[in-house]
């Protein structure tokens, strides 16, 4: 009996009406997986999958799949900042918070980097002066430069509706790349300068000028900047920095609330209704980066951050099924593509294998060419024998003649 031959790879037609995706698990083992990853480490995910689900899997294929659906919601979250056609969660809100903050994860190697947080959130309605309380927070967080991290949270913001609120606040610590973000989703957006950061650098310059009963100057300090507004403060203060000049300390902080005076309006703020510090941001970094990328022990490829994120925002955004729907499209898009890619190579080395196989037959079937006929050259022309070479010219002449 011959042997039989070696096949490649191939697809089940009914694969693609099931909706399975490549590999051994089916769609929602993986789904199952992936979102248990979100979570907790992934030697817990793979404990806890065994436990729940009866499926047994490897870290390391846990891993690997999480960090494939994350490049993968990543690559679809991209798209989306890009033509901006994502749909909304309804018709936008009357006040809209933002609020944008950086904080540190750690590398593999011993490195950092900052991962950049936007939290936008509705004000609550009915509050009492000074009770301002954001509801309807979601998240977005990347790894990036400040102006790629601004383009990509288009997506976020369209989603939100900030260009259509009818009012937008932002509550800021006063970082340039922040003020970018906000020039480019909302630009007529009400600025706020973060209270405690105010009150931070009213602090350090009471300690730096060596107050007494700093406790109690600072208490009256802040007390007047939230209820009466900047004005008293500032001059407090430079007459602080008058009394030493040389301080650079002191003359950072005083440069820093100077220039930062039309955002420190807090008692009007809080007339509006609108917050003074940006505690949702500041608890958005610990729920979607922190308690998730800072672990004990852990260090992250640069590669693996934004995978990540973009799978850890969609379960703090209680977006999760409609994350998975986006997801399974584009992989199943990606797989489509490399089918189609694969079968365009095995055509190209089908058709160059027959033409070589031609090429040999024609070579074998053709008859043996005939030798072409000798040709005989001429003789060589020799001289006459009384041809008289040597001798001049009038003599040779004499000597043909005979």
């Amino acid at each position: 009996m011959a042997p039989a031959q070696r096949v490649g790879s191939g697809f089940f037609p009914l694969d693609e009406e099931l909706g399975v995706l490549p590999g051994s698990l089916s769609p929602q083992s993986q789904d199952h997986l992936s979102r248990l990853a979100v979570w907790m480490p992934f030697e817990q995910a793979a404990q806890m999958l065994a436990a729940l689900c009866g499926v047994q899997v490897s870290e390391a294929t846990l891993r690997r799949q999480t960090y494939t659906a994350g490049a993968a919601y990543e690559a679809v979250q991209a798209a989306q900042a890009l033509t901006a056609e994502d749909p909304g969660d309804g018709p936008p809100a009357d006040h809209l918070v933002l609020s944008a903050d950086g904080a540190m994860v750690p590398l593999i190697h011993g490195q950092w980097a900052e991962v950049k947080t936007l939290v936008i959130g509705e004000m609550a309605a009915g509050q009492e002066v000074g009770e301002a309380q954001c509801t309807r927070l979601s998240y977005f967080s990347r790894m990036s430069e400040a102006s790629l991290f601004a383009e990509q949270a288009t997506a976020e913001t369209a989603r939100r509706g900030v260009t259509e609120a009818r009012q937008v606040c932002a509550v800021m610590d006063g970082a340039e790349w922040i003020d970018g973000l906000v020039d480019l989703h909302r630009p007529d957006a009400l600025r706020i300068l973060d209270f405690p950061h105010a009150a931070q650098a009213v602090s350090t310059i009471g300690q730096e000028a060596g107050v007494q009963e700093l406790t109690s100057w600072l208490t009256t300090q802040l007390h007047e900047l939230k209820h009466h507004g900047p004005a008293a403060v500032l001059a407090e203060v430079s007459r602080l920095c008058a009394t030493l000049p040389l301080n650079e300390s002191m003359r950072q902080q005083y440069g820093y609330l100077l220039k930062r005076e039309e955002r420190m309006q807090y008692a009007q703020y809080q007339q509006d209704g609108w917050p003074i510090g940006s505690g949702i941001v500041e608890s958005g970094n610990k729920v979607v980066m922190q308690a998730r990328l800072k672990g004990a022990g852990m260090h992250w490829a640069p590669a693996h951050v934004n995978p990540m994120l973009a799978l850890r925002t969609a379960e703090c955004n209680e977006r999760w099924d409609e994350a998975t729907q986006h997801l399974r499209a584009a992989r199943h898009a990606q797989h489509q593509l490399r089918r189609e890619q694969q079968a365009w190579q095995r055509l190209r080395q089908q058709v160059c294998r027959t033409l070589l196989q031609r090429v040999a037959q024609r070579e074998h079937d053709s008859p043996p060419s005939a030798p072409l006929p000798a040709t005989s050259s001429p003789p060589p022309t020799k001289l006459v024998p009384k041809y008289c070479w040597r001798q001049p010219f009038l003599r040779r002449s004499a000597c043909a003649k005979q």
